[in-house]
């Protein structure tokens, strides 16, 4: 019998988020069909390993460099059997009997390419990047260097569309990241010039240019402990504008070149604040 879902989860360091993420599983997915596959990116701690008698059923692989987020998936992909995949960040717990009913509304559109849920912090506070817009002049500004949230679709984080509402929409998060098996391998994949950050962006991005339709479910959720995993450093803000420099660089140098200019001197601006912050 083909496995339907093929949970993805890249680990870098955080034994005790990833822990907690599988005990969500096993928790809400109970005898669906799925298999869970752990890439650890070479972590420095290796208390990960401990996990491996403590959840026989799933699958831990490791890889003996740190080459990046989408390069680690990529290599996990490889052996998935499952007909979707879900990539799913260590620091999140799934919150609900609810993948049996995402996975029937995906298999219901013609044109699938990819679905996200919505996302809270450990607060219950609302995390606004489970639903976004392409950057482009405009949102980009928008999210750069303002506070102000605009409430239509041009807006960086779609705030016209409601944080429980099920709408189309432009890009989803990489922290839960539900796609087709085949699609995936069609377009390629995970872009691996994208080290970490970015690369969530870049494949919506991507499936939208190959005709497919991309999806905010918000009647699930995930808890995200967004930034516990994260030092928010030099390396950090270099990995971060860099991302989007990459992002820019492949789609907008060429076709976009007023809005390409506009952008990187943003970004470059942007990114020199944020180091200032941080001395």
């Amino acid at each position: 019998m083909m496995i339907k879902l093929s949970i993805i989860i890249v680990n870098y360091n955080v034994t005790h988020l990833l822990k907690n993420c599988l005990f969500s599983i096993k928790k809400y997915l109970g005898n669906s069909s799925y298999e869970v596959i752990v890439i650890d990116n070479n972590s420095t701690d290796t208390s990960w390993k401990d996990l491996i008698s403590e959840f026989p059923e799933f699958h831990f692989i490791t890889s003996e460099t740190n080459d990046g987020f989408a390069k680690a998936n990529n290599k996990a992909i490889q052996t998935a059997k499952g007909e979707y995949l879900l990539i799913l960040n260590p620091d999140t717990e799934i919150e609900g009997f609810y993948m049996n009913e995402v996975l029937d509304f995906a298999d219901s559109k013609t044109n699938f390419g990819c679905l996200g849920v919505r996302m809270h912090d450990a607060n219950g506070v609302f995390l606004p990047e489970s639903k976004r817009s392409v950057p482009d002049m405009f949102n980009s500004f928008e999210k750069l260097f303002t506070k102000f949230k605009k409430n239509n679709s041009k807006s960086y984080y779609r705030n016209d569309i409601g944080e429980f509402e099920v709408s189309e929409v432009e890009v989803i998060t990489g922290a839960f990241f539900l796609v087709k098996t085949d699609v995936y391998n069609e377009i390629g994949g995970l872009d691996e010039k994208y080290f970490m950050y970015g690369e969530d962006i870049d494949i919506c991005y991507t499936l939208l240019n190959h005709g497919y339709q991309n999806y905010y479910y918000g009647k699930a959720s995930i808890l995200h402990h967004k930034g516990e995993s994260t030092i928010k450093d030099n390396v950090y803000l270099e990995r971060f504008y860099g991302a989007m420099q990459i992002f820019i660089d492949k789609y907008y140098k060429e076709t976009k070149p007023l809005q390409y200019s506009f952008l990187k001197a943003g970004l470059k601006l942007r990114h020199q604040i944020e180091k200032i912050k941080l001395k």
